[in-house]
């Protein structure tokens, strides 16, 4: 069975030419190759913690962690100070629905999802000296911090 194809071109005096052709005078060919299978998607990969734990800083939140009625502990920030922001821990039974949870070496801490922007890419720290014991974050995404180093700005 032949079929009739028509080619139109445009001759170069600007005219269109019409050019009927018997589709037999063509080299028959089969059916496409079939499409390829795609590709498995590759699994994602774990993304970074938004924070992270120095190992002085596990022990210690072992230790709170572990007594009898064992709570959780949430980041946050508070306004307050000269700069603006002040860190906040304060103990929860469970998380909020938006906090973001850290987990390393077994510990769990909640950061409040509030202080998420403030918050992330810092390292929690254990600081024990002559006068105190606390936390202290090394934060950089600080911008501004007073003088004492109570509060910042981002």
């Amino acid at each position: 069975m032949t079929t009739a194809v028509l080619f139109r071109r445009f001759m170069s005096s600007g005219t269109l030419q019409a050019t009927k052709v018997a589709s037999s005078t063509f080299p028959q060919t089969s059916a496409p190759p079939p499409l390829s299978t795609p590709k498995p998607r590759s699994k994602l990969r774990p993304r970074k913690a938004a924070m992270s734990l120095t190992p002085a800083a596990l022990y210690q939140l072992r230790r709170i962690l572990s007594e009898p009625e064992p709570k959780l502990i949430r980041v946050g920030v508070k306004n307050r100070g000269c700069s603006g922001l002040a860190y906040h821990l304060e103990y929860v039974e469970k998380p909020g629905s938006f906090d973001e949870t850290v987990e390393q070496d077994g510990v769990k801490v909640l950061i409040d999802s509030k202080a998420l922007f403030s918050i992330i890419g810092s390292e929690m720290d254990w600081v024990e000296d002559k006068l105190n014991q606390r936390f202290v974050f090394r934060n950089p995404n600080i911008k501004e911090q007073c003088g004492c180093g109570e509060s910042f700005m981002v």
